[in-house]
C-alpha cells in the first residue's frame, strides 16, 4: 500500500485533490491506534497525517486549546496538566483492547471517543470549537472558531465528529478545555449483582453530589483490576474539602445497597483509567468486543439476555447505559442476538469494536441505519466526498 505523507495542511489538501483526480481510495491515519475500528478498508492508499502535529494556540485564561490533527493525545494532555486543565471528555485510549498506542487528537474527535466523565461532562463532540479540513474533493475549509458561541445554522464543526473520516480530513481542532479537579475519590460498593448495581448507580446519578463517573464491574472484570468480588464504583471529583463531604452524604444514602469502601486520588485514577479503556475486558486479544449503549436500567437485561446464548463477560459504564461485551470468536460475532437484544430492551445501538478483519467485512459493524437517516447520510458523503475517496465502506457497505 503506498502512502502520502503531508508535513502540512497545504500538503493535505494537494494529497486530497491528487487522489481526487485519480479516484485513489483513502485511509487515513495519524498514529494507526484505531486501524481496526469499523469496517476495512480495502485497496485504499495511506493519507498518514502523522507528521501534522503540534499544539497551535493555547490560552489557558480562556480555557481554549488548538491542536494539529496529528498530534497525539499524551502531549495535549501533559500540556494541560501543566496549567491544571484538562479534556472533559476522558477520550478512551485503544492501547488495551488492539495493543496499539494512545492516539492523536484528530483520531479522538472524528471518531468522537468519550470515557467515563461523558455522564457529567458531555461528549467529545460538545467540546469542539472549530475545525480545519479538506473535503474529498481536495478543498479546504473551515468551521466554528475560537469562541463558543459562534454557530449559526448547521454546526458543521462538531458535525464531523464520529464522522471517521468519511466526510474530510481533519488538519486542525480547536476545542474548548476544563479546569482540572483538585483531586478525586471513588466509593465502591461490593458484591451487588448488576441489577442491583444500575439501581444504586442511578439513585447516585439522582442525587445532588455531583458524580463523575458510574460503573459497574461484574466478578471476572474486577478480579482483573485486584478486587476479590463484583464492584459498583463512583467517582467524585473537586476540592478535597467537597469531595470528602459529599463521599460521606453519598454513603450514607447508598447504605441500604451495600457497605461502602473508599479508593483516594491515586487508586481512583488507575480504576477509572481502567473503566475508561475497557481493561478488565481487553484480554485474552480473541476475544470479540461489542460496545452497546442502552437505558441505563436496560443495560443488566441486555447482558442477560446475551449471556443466555453465549459464554460473555461484561462491563457497564455511564451509569449502566454503557455496556461493553467480551464474547468468544463466532463466525457472525452474535450480531445478530446482540441487535435483537437491542429491540427487545427498548431500544439503543451498537458497534463492533474488536473483530478479525474477515468478521467485519460481513458483519455490520455500526448499527443499521433507519432509511431517512441513511438517505441524510448519502447526501452528506456526495455533498463532502463526491468521488467516494475517504475512507470509503469504514462505516456502511453503501457509502
Amino acid at each position: 500500500m503506498s502512502s502520502f505523507i503531508p508535513a502540512d495542511p497545504a500538503e493535505v489538501a494537494a494529497a486530497v485533490a491528487e487522489a481526487a483526480a485519480a479516484r485513489t481510495p483513502l485511509s487515513i491515519t495519524g498514529l494507526a491506534s484505531k486501524a481496526a475500528l469499523g469496517r476495512p478498508v480495502k485497496n485504499a492508499c495511506r493519507l498518514d497525517l502523522s507528521r501534522l502535529a503540534g499544539v497551535t494556540f493555547h490560552e489557558p485564561e480562556e480555557l481554549i486549546l488548538s491542536a494539529l490533527a496529528g498530534t497525539p493525545i499524551e502531549i495535549i494532555e501533559a500540556l494541560l496538566a501543566g496549567d491544571a486543565q484538562e479534556l472533559p471528555f476522558e477520550p478512551m485510549s485503544f492501547a488495551a483492547l488492539y495493543g496499539t498506542g494512545h492516539g492523536t487528537l484528530g483520531g479522538a474527535i472524528m471518531t468522537n471517543l468519550s470515557g467515563p466523565r461523558r455522564i457529567k461532562a458531555g461528549a467529545a463532540r460538545d467540546f469542539v470549537l472549530g475545525i480545519k479540513a479538506v473535503s474529498g474533493r481536495g478543498e479546504a475549509f473551515k468551521a466554528g472558531g475560537r469562541v463558543v458561541k459562534n454557530v449559526t445554522g448547521y454546526d458543521l464543526s462538531r458535525g464531523l465528529a464520529g464522522s471517521f473520516g468519511t466526510l474530510a480530513v481533519a488538519t486542525e481542532i480547536t476545542l474548548k478545555v476544563l479546569p482540572r479537579a483538585e483531586t478525586s475519590a471513588t466509593l465502591i460498593l461490593e458484591n451487588l449483582n448488576p441489577a442491583r448495581a444500575v439501581e444504586a448507580l442511578c439513585a447516585a446519578m439522582g442525587a445532588p453530589v455531583d458524580v463523575s463517573g458510574a460503573a459497574h464491574l461484574p466478578p471476572y472484570a474486577a478480579k482483573t483490576q485486584g478486587f476479590a468480588t463484583a464492584i459498583t464504583a463512583l467517582r467524585l471529583e473537586g476540592f478535597a474539602a467537597s469531595v470528602t463531604e459529599r463521599l460521606e452524604r453519598l454513603e450514607t444514602m447508598l447504605e441500604p445497597f451495600a457497605t461502602a469502601g473508599r479508593l483516594d486520588a491515586p487508586a481512583s485514577h488507575a480504576l477509572w483509567r481502567a473503566i475508561r479503556d475497557v481493561a478488565p475486558l481487553a484480554k485474552p486479544r480473541d476475544k470479540i468486543i461489542w460496545k452497546i449503549s442502552v437505558a441505563p436500567t436496560a443495560g443488566p437485561k441486555l447482558a442477560s439476555a446475551i449471556g443466555s446464548a453465549h459464554d460473555i463477560e461484561a462491563m457497564f459504564d455511564w451509569s449502566g447505559g454503557l455496556v461493553w461485551i467480551a464474547l468468544d470468536p463466532c463466525a457472525d460475532a452474535a450480531a445478530g442476538l446482540i441487535r435483537q437484544a437491542i429491540v427487545q430492551c427498548g431500544g439503543g445501538h451498537a458497534t463492533l469494536v474488536r473483530a478479525p478483519a474477515e468478521i467485519r467485512a460481513e458483519v455490520p459493524v455500526f448499527e443499521p441505519q433507519p432509511a431517512a437517516l441513511a438517505a441524510l447520510s448519502r447526501r452528506l458523503k456526495a455533498a463532502f466526498d463526491p468521488y467516494g475517496i475517504l475512507e470509503p465502506c469504514r462505516m456502511w457497505t453503501e457509502f
